[in-house]
């Protein structure tokens, strides 16, 4: 009984000295502590993608469609969408992706514009 007595004593002091107010430690290293991803994110992205679901180009080119039409913001969210490559020849844009070669920010706002807003909306889940 005296054994039981002393052994509870013991694991109850060192129990009480284990709690201070360091942060744990790893040999002589602080633990890291490491923030959920939400409390980490502080930047606003344009078009931002639900957890775990990557969004699709025409979603995220529909998206751009919010922002006022004929702005440089917009310009800027088509460019983000799809990178622009401008070329001093540029060929007749036959699809969303031949607007990045347009080298005037006008004739490629034009064009993004044209296919942003002919594709269908998609439905949401």
């Amino acid at each position: 009984m005296r054994m039981i007595l002393a052994l509870v004593a013991v694991l109850y002091s060192a129990a009480a000295l284990a709690q201070t107010d360091k942060p744990p430690m790893v040999g002589d290293k602080p633990l890291v502590q490491i923030k959920p991803r939400a409390a980490a994110a502080t930047g606003k992205t344009e078009a931002a993608a639900p957890k775990g679901k990557p969004q699709s180009t025409a979603v995220r080119l529909q998206a751009c469609l919010e922002i006022d039409d004929g702005t440089k913001d917009r310009l800027n969210c088509y460019d983000a969408v799809i990178a622009p490559q401008p070329k001093p020849k540029a060929p007749k844009a036959k699809g969303v992706a031949d607007c990045r070669f347009f080298k005037e920010e006008d004739e490629r706002l034009a064009c993004f514009n044209g296919f942003a807003e002919s594709i269908p909306k998609l439905p949401k889940n």
